[in-house]
């Protein structure tokens, strides 16, 4: 069994969901609070208030997940600039949250400190 180092930590992993288009501005918020980068995904809503239809043809809106993943401390304010920068208050526009992270490998960068 090959063993991976991982560390105890406490960073955070913020996760937010917004419209096709939103993921940069949320990586531009995260990094102005101290975020040092993230990860976009291509997604799809399943939302039936957001369903659309195009002559009759129904469609999912299309998403980026975008994942950071930051120190405990930063986490607050990192998904209070995602909030204000892509406008989350408003229906429609998406969500963000944030999760604990038990165990953590491959940012040896970050742990240096």
């Amino acid at each position: 069994m090959i063993m991976i180092d991982t560390v105890s930590t406490k960073h955070k992993l913020v996760i937010t969901v917004v419209n096709k288009g939103q993921g940069s501005k949320v990586v531009q918020a995260s990094k102005r609070m101290g975020c040092e980068g993230g990860t976009i995904l291509p997604g799809r809503g399943t939302s039936l208030k957001e369903e659309s239809s195009f002559w009759a043809i129904s469609f999912d809106p299309e998403k980026e997940i975008v994942f950071s993943v930051t120190s405990e401390e930063n986490a607050p304010k990192i998904l209070n600039a995602i909030s204000k920068a892509t406008k989350l208050g408003k229906p429609g526009n998406g969500v963000a949250f944030i999760v604990n992270i038990k165990s953590l490998t491959g940012i040896a960068h970050l742990l240096e400190s």
